[in-house]
């Protein structure tokens, strides 16, 4: 029996409904130039660590939980004494996610887990000037996978989106064909 590979339902919209929809709106001659998500980064600063290693652990698990791949440790660059900080201790975690993990990932986020966010009306439409798109979340609890009774401590978290679009408005109008919940500005 051979294997099929079922593809994200999220891919699946960008392949046959988003590309040709860009492709439309910015007049791109080749299907290579509509811009793409390279991955998606999902870091977990853990400042209390320096004091209870045992922080790190939990937050790697509830990260690994969260987009179903190990992260990995970060470590300080340099001490600060201010603090209590050596060089080489853990201060936090990181998941970096591509492929069909970031299509899933990406889906279960503007579906599920950004609607279920307290008094959310959406995300800013602030980007870096790439196209690329970075926000935190204030708690690891909107995630479904996270048990709240086994819950240790609450935690925020950065998620950056890394695309390959030339500006803004590329990346912001690919994001929002793909559901991105935006903020109304007016």
């Amino acid at each position: 029996m051979k294997y099929e590979k079922q593809v994200p339902p999220l891919k699946e919209k960008y392949m046959k409904w988003v590309i040709p929809e860009m492709r439309r709106l910015f007049n791109y001659k080749n299907i290579m130039e509509v811009p793409r998500i390279q991955k998606v980064v999902v870091n977990m600063g853990v400042g209390e660590a320096t004091q209870d290693p045992k922080e790190i652990e939990s937050a790697k698990k509830d990260l690994a939980l969260i987009t179903g791949q190990m992260p990995v440790v970060c470590k300080a660059r340099k001490s600060v004494s201010a603090f209590k900080l050596r060089k080489g201790m853990p201060i936090g975690c990181k998941v970096t996610l591509r492929g069909d993990r970031m299509w899933h990932f990406l889906q279960k986020l503007f579906a599920i887990v950004l609607p279920r966010v307290r008094d959310f009306k959406g995300l800013h439409q602030k980007m870096d000037g790439k196209g690329n798109l970075s926000f935190g979340l204030e708690e690891q609890s909107i995630f479904p996978e996270i048990d709240l009774d086994k819950l240790e401590k609450v935690r925020g978290m950065n998620i950056s989106i890394v695309t390959t679009a030339r500006s803004d408005i590329e990346g912001k109008t690919m994001l929002r064909l793909l559901g991105c919940p935006f903020r109304e500005e007016g």
